[in-house]
């Protein structure tokens, strides 16, 4: 990397944020952190804006602002706070801005940072599953670079021949499987939420680990690939790999297969798309493929996992079905994990919602975010036949 790389971190005391931190920290020379955010976590907020020397801390909720300023006096960091601040930061026209904010509330700030027309690593999954066309419209528009941080979908980009699309026959995602891979729908009936975040391969927050049981955690990643690689629908698929070391592979043409392989950490794809195009050391584990012996393979179950099959049928329709699904699957999660619902009723409650509201296609992030709030109103509604 010639040239010191300016970087904003939106969600920067979330896991992605963490592990871009981490990396930073280690080679500050190649970096000049402009601004850091987070929602409420003022203490780890600040904390990370000292050891990385940013310029800018801005903490979304306006109530911790005090606590903020008062962990910052004397170091000379800019503080703000509050939505605005927040979108205002995503505009700065960072070299590289890490898109790390969890949920609806990422869209707008992932929108202004595509909008300054610099490089945009993706972590926000809302963004292209809730509003996939809006933001690669606005990419191009503005000349801004994508690069998906989601291992999958970085393995793909490494993988992808973006010259030679046509050459292309199939983009396949890998999946653990999840915790409950073997198990029957019977069994499914009656797991526990803490069964369900004890992934066997990644270290995850709650959400992302039952949508990885689920498997809706791969069906929404079909959607954001269809919005990144340029094939229809149909040349998406998932393949259920339980030893998560190959997170991707790209089928040609010609009956060639390239696959990205490496240890499950979130540090490998995050360096790929901080330093690209070039590369940067990382701590991570290497792969011993002797230990490791062999590499297993299977097709994904959709009967026992209808939310993969959810997902095919929302990127199929397109328009406002991915945003419901979203939304729909979010409160659903919610709900397993405070134990208001079971494992099972997930996928039902999401296919619900969409069966009952259909709006037509957003133009713009405010609808997308009302469609959104319209099917978390739906989905609550339907939710209640199944709480207990």
């Amino acid at each position: 990397m010639s040239a010191r790389r300016s970087v904003t971190i939106l969600g920067a005391t979330g896991s992605v944020g963490r592990s871009t931190l981490d990396l930073i920290a280690r080679d500050r020379e190649r970096f000049e952190v402009l601004a850091l955010t987070a929602n409420r976590d003022a203490a780890g907020l600040a904390e990370a804006a000292r050891r990385v020397g940013a310029k800018r801390a801005v903490i979304c909720d306006q109530a911790f602002l005090p606590a903020l300023e008062e962990a910052l006096q004397g170091s000379g960091i800019e503080t703000a706070a509050g939505p605005e601040a927040v979108l205002e930061t995503a505009a700065l026209g960072a070299d590289w801005t890490m898109a790390a904010i969890v949920g609806a509330a990422g869209l707008g700030p992932t929108m202004a940072a595509l909008r300054s027309g610099r490089t945009v690593a993706l972590a926000n999954k809302e963004a292209l599953v809730s509003a996939g066309a809006l933001m690669t419209a606005a990419a191009k528009e503005s000349g801004a670079t994508l690069l998906p941080v989601d291992s999958e979908h970085n393995a793909v980009f490494q993988c992808f021949d973006g010259e030679r699309p046509h050459a292309v026959r199939r983009i396949l995602l890998t999946a653990s499987g999840g915790p409950f891979r073997t198990l029957s729908l019977d069994e499914m009936r009656g797991v526990t939420p803490e069964q369900a975040v004890a992934h066997p391969n990644w270290s995850m927050g709650a959400k992302i680990s039952v949508d990885s049981a689920t498997l809706m955690n791969k069906g929404l990643e079909l959607i954001e690939a269809f919005h990144l690689f340029p094939l229809p629908p149909e040349a998406f698929d998932v393949l259920v790999h339980p030893q998560s070391v190959i997170h991707s592979l790209v089928e040609y043409v010609d009956g060639s297969f390239l696959a990205q392989l490496g240890a499950p950490d979130m540090r490998i794809p995050i360096a790929h798309t901080l330093a690209w195009p070039e590369r940067m050391e990382t701590p991570c584990e290497r792969l011993d493929l002797v230990r490791i012996a062999r590499l297993d393979f299977e097709a994904p179950d959709e009967i026992r996992f209808p939310a993969l099959a959810l997902a095919r049928q929302a990127l199929r329709e397109g328009g406002a079905r991915p945003a419901i699904l979203n939304a729909a699957n979010e409160i659903a999660v919610a709900a397993f994990l405070a134990k208001r619902i079971n494992f099972l009723d997930i996928a039902t409650i999401a296919a619900e919602t969409l069966a009952a509201y259909a709006p037509p296609p957003p133009r713009t992030i405010e609808e997308v975010l009302e469609v959104d709030r319209a099917a978390r109103e739906a989905g609550r509604d339907i939710m209640e036949r199944y709480a207990h």
